[in-house]
């Protein structure tokens, strides 16, 4: 018995990792805050990581939702 993948079968696999991926962006995201505030740093030092994490985080969202578009599209499209 041969199963074939079609297109949308993997459009929804690639969501499913760009989400996950997304996801993974996010915890590494609340993990270097939570790092960030119990070292107590400088508030210069401080804004730099933050600057850094809220640019992460933005990407990460973005990869989130543009992974979970794909999903909806494959399963839309594909049945």
């Amino acid at each position: 018995m041969e199963v074939r993948m079609t297109i949308w079968d993997g459009l929804i696999w690639g969501g499913t990792a760009l989400t996950l991926a997304g996801l993974a962006a996010l915890v590494w995201c609340v993990v270097m805050a939570a790092r960030a505030k119990a070292r107590a740093l400088p508030e210069d030092r401080m804004r730099a990581v933050m600057r850094r994490v809220v640019a992460v985080n933005m990407a990460a969202l973005g990869a989130s939702v543009f992974g979970l578009m794909f999903v909806v599209l494959g399963i839309m499209l594909g049945r």
